[in-house]
């Protein structure tokens, strides 16, 4: 049986802050002192909880920078939580950055043999699905060349047919996803339609409101890396849409405050 448990799950990262000097405090610090810049702590989820079974469709909006994708990938064990804890139960299927991990001097074929490897797959189920793979990427000849070789569009290509090419369980979906030419696009779409049909539990992050709704029997509302609401796809959207029209109101009454000192200065040069 698939199925997600994430209780209290925080991740936190640390970065350095370059901290911008003045000639002069250079000269007079530096050449006493080594200068250290400040460790900063940027909390990308804060205490996430979700909890999905068999037949969960979830989906999850908000903002850039809400945190969306980094609990995809919390989900698909990219990502160990900081606090708290993440389990996932089944086979998963995770499509995205689906282009990154590829060992650049092996060829097409054999790159098709090691990602279905680390996906789960075994020699014997591998064997029935080497051609179907090729065939869909498209790439023909170009699979013997190696990896290295190829434009950004054909490892997005040959990516996506491996990952698609296994009946996930639990199906991890950012629908941001570009994957070659407009063609190719409307095929990597038609089959990611027919995964989310089959999969036992799928997880999507959309911007398309109107996709979520269709598909999606719960939805997360993120901001900042915390859950703002989660519910009915109808009653989460609707209020996501309000706030985002209450922000861009505040944002145009800010911007329209902000000008007429300047109009009314320009205002009295003139008289």
């Amino acid at each position: 049986m698939a199925s997600i448990d994430v209780t209290d799950a925080s991740i936190t990262f640390t970065a350095t802050q370059n901290k911008q000097i003045s000639l002069k405090e250079y000269l007079v610090k530096g050449l006493f002192r080594r200068s250290v810049n400040p460790q900063v702590a940027i909390h990308a989820l804060t205490k996430i909880n979700l909890t999905a079974r068999d037949g969960d469709r979830i989906g999850i909006i908000g903002h850039n920078g809400a945190g969306k994708t980094t609990l995809l990938k919390l989900l698909a064990g990219v990502y160990t939580p900081t606090a708290g804890k993440s389990v996932v139960q089944g086979r998963v299927c995770s499509l995205f950055d689906i282009s990154v991990g590829f060992e650049n001097e092996a060829t097409g074929w054999e790159n098709i043999v090691y990602r279905s490897y680390l996906q789960g797959e075994t020699p014997t189920s591998l064997k029935g699905k080497m051609d179907e793979i090729a065939e869909f990427s498209e790439l023909g000849d170009f699979l013997n060349f190696p990896v290295k070789n190829y434009s950004a569009g054909m490892r997005m290509r040959l990516a996506f047919a491996i990952a698609t090419a296994i009946e996930p369980e639990v199906l991890l979906v950012d629908e941001v996803l570009a994957v070659g030419d407009m063609a190719f696009q409307i095929k990597a779409r038609a089959r990611m339609k027919a995964m989310m049909s089959v999969s036992s539990l799928m997880v999507v992050v959309s911007h398309d409101l109107n996709t979520i709704k269709e598909t999606c029997n719960r939805v997360l509302w993120m901001r900042r890396g915390t859950v703002v609401q989660e519910g009915q796809p109808q009653e989460v959207v609707a209020a996501y849409n309000q706030d985002s029209r209450d922000r861009a109101a505040a944002a145009k009454a800010q911007a329209e405050a902000g000008s007429q000192p300047a109009q009314s200065a320009q205002v009295a040069k003139v008289a």
